[in-house]
């Protein structure tokens, strides 16, 4: 077992991010008000599942296309850079669809498990041992059960300019992700030293 609390750390982070349930509590609102509910459980397991899947067997179902975990993980790079520029411009690179009811989709499939997400934990397979992605994406769960449990107390709670802001630092936090994931799978990153 190669457990590290720093890589831990880091990896809940990214997807902390990425996941990003603190900037998804508006849209899970207004699915909320237009469905009548959301079930946390029903969420968050399904959300597990598609993580886990991908976990587990993304580089086999990687290998089926050719595609090894360096060149996902440059792909992965991209998108999860021009998630950052939404998160931070406010600009929108990605159409959000949401057909009808407010469970497993498009709660669990595209908002938490969705492409960005998935392509961040086949990148992370590229850096970190996988025990350290698992443990750090147990927690991610939890919180994001939590957060869907709590979403209107939450929303009330920080209010809109403290969710803006939040929304604003995991932005920057996933470019500066972006660039060192490139750098680092191409070849390009600078040693210590240099």
């Amino acid at each position: 077992m190669n457990i590290d609390f720093i890589e831990i750390l880091a990896c809940f982070m990214v997807l902390f991010a990425i996941i990003d349930i603190i900037g998804s509590i508006p849209i899970i609102l207004d699915l909320k008000a237009k469905t009548g509910d959301v079930q946390p459980v029903k969420v968050t397991l399904a959300s597990l599942g598609i993580f886990l899947a991908f976990l587990i067997f993304g580089e086999k179902l990687l290998g089926i296309f050719g595609v090894d975990i360096k060149a996902f993980a440059i792909a992965g790079s991209i998108i999860i850079f021009l998630i950052g520029m939404e998160m931070v411009l406010g600009v929108e690179f990605f159409r959000q669809d949401s057909p009808g009811g407010g469970g497993i989709v498009p709660i669990a499939f595209p908002l938490i498990a969705g492409a960005g997400s998935i392509t961040t934990i086949l990148s992370l397979r590229a850096e970190y041992h996988t025990i350290n992605i698992l443990i750090a994406l147990l927690l991610n769960i939890g919180v994001v059960f939590f957060v869907l449990k709590m979403t209107t107390t939450i929303e009330k709670f920080l209010g809109p300019t403290i969710l803006i802001i939040l929304k604003k630092f995991f932005g920057i936090i996933l470019l500066a992700i972006a660039i060192r994931l490139f750098l680092n799978n191409t070849g390009l990153a600078l040693t210590h030293g240099q």
